[in-house]
């Protein structure tokens, strides 16, 4: 005779504030790395816009660079989540620019974190964390078939090497033409992606 299996346990009180808890933690270190980046953050501004000690931060994070890995973290498991959600039928060149659309969206409203640089301690974390690499390569696979696809099609330049164009909608999610178009009070957020998304997939030599 079998039985059910049991519904799994469900967290105590302690451990679900203990996860509320975490989870502000790494909000607010993404809004800083976005604004700020890795190298101006510190971990006892988190921990001050957190309203904890620095000393229960490090309960959940041992370092600065553990941290910063978690935001990236989440940020490429959101990433993956908006990849899944784009529609099936659409073209190859309208799935690229609709997750380029939506990377724009996200640094504007602050919440992409600033990619860090070639010879920083978080790089180095990063290349040692799986959760990370597995999450960016299942990310590149995806958008690197949608290039080809758009290249076989015709509608992307098949002249262009896919990694390059891989990397090329990379930056957008930390272009700081964004920023700078932000800053001028011109355009509505809404007309500055329209403007990047239109140098990015229609370059800029008139039509």
């Amino acid at each position: 005779m079998t039985t059910a299996a049991s519904a799994p346990a469900k967290p105590s009180f302690k451990e679900q504030m203990l996860q509320a808890r975490e989870e502000a933690i790494v909000q607010t270190a993404n809004r800083l790395l976005a604004e700020k980046g890795f190298e101006s953050m510190t971990v006892d501004e988190v921990a001050a816009s957190v309203g904890i000690a620095k000393a229960s931060l490090y309960k959940h994070f041992p370092s600065k660079e553990d941290l910063a890995a978690a935001a990236m973290v989440r940020l490429m498991q959101r990433t993956q989540d908006v990849l899944a959600s784009v529609q099936v039928d659409q073209k190859p060149i309208d799935k690229l620019r609709a997750v380029a659309r939506w990377s724009m969206e996200a640094q504007l409203a602050g919440e992409m974190p600033s990619l860090p640089h070639q010879n920083s301690s978080l790089r180095a974390a990063l290349m040692n964390n799986r959760g990370y690499l597995d999450r960016l390569v299942a990310i590149s696979d995806t958008l690197g078939g949608w290039i080809q696809a758009a290249q076989a099609d015709g509608t992307l330049n098949p002249k262009l090497p896919a990694i390059a164009v891989l990397y090329t909608l990379f930056a957008r999610a930390c272009d700081p033409v964004l920023g700078f178009l932000k800053s001028s009070g011109l355009q509505s957020d809404a007309e500055i992606v329209d403007l990047v998304l239109g140098t990015c997939f229609d370059g800029l030599a008139s039509r």
